[in-house]
């Protein structure tokens, strides 16, 4: 309920300040399953806008543990269903918790497996999480505004769900599982990102 109302009301105060996003291809989210929803991370916004293309459905999230060292704004993102991970040294728990969440509860759970921004290496922690969840991953592409000045100057939001797809424990001829999606996974954003444009 909290993740529910936090997330419309930023919805509301961004539609007053940029205007309605364009969603395109939420027929691809799986509405009786949870899912693994990757995307790029360019910004502090692209989460924010693809939460919210993607509502009603509630997510989990790892943020990192310096995040948490507040009281107050810890307490605000972990009912925001964030759980800390030590980027040094991430754990067991950063692969355990959202699987626990995805095969468990109704949240799905959100990951940007280039890791920081800017980056363009992916991680294999998305492609571990939907092995061992047995739940499918969904690529989504971000293409709006990257600062609060691009916000506020109105910078058209666009989210583009693309087509899910199962992480199988093996496939005859691929050696190295998580480099084969690894590569299915960039080879979607770069569609994604091709792909996006206006409606007409």
């Amino acid at each position: 309920m909290f993740f529910r109302i936090t997330v419309s009301i930023i919805h509301f105060l961004l539609w007053i300040f940029n205007g309605t996003i364009d969603v395109q291809g939420k027929e691809h989210l799986p509405e009786d399953d949870t899912y693994v929803l990757i995307a790029p991370h360019r910004s502090l916004l692209d989460p924010v806008f693809i939460v919210i293309a993607a509502a009603p459905r509630e997510f989990t999230v790892m943020a990192k543990a310096e995040l948490f060292e507040n009281a107050l704004f810890g307490w605000f993102i972990r009912k925001l269903n964030a759980f800390p991970v030590d980027r040094e040294n991430p754990g067991p728990s950063a692969i355990k918790t959202p699987v626990k969440a995805l095969k468990n509860t109704n949240k799905s759970f959100l990951i940007f497996p280039s890791g920081t921004r800017h980056s363009t290496d992916l991680k294999g922690g998305a492609v571990t999480i939907a092995k061992m969840s047995k739940k499918p991953i969904v690529p989504a592409y971000y293409d709006g505004p990257l600062t609060f000045k691009e916000l506020f100057l109105r910078k058209k939001a666009r989210v583009r769900f693309g087509q899910p797809f199962i992480v199988e424990r093996k496939l005859d001829g691929v050696k190295d599982i998580t480099a084969h999606y690894n590569d299915h996974i960039q080879a979607a954003f770069d569609q994604l990102a091709q792909d996006i444009q206006p409606k007409k």
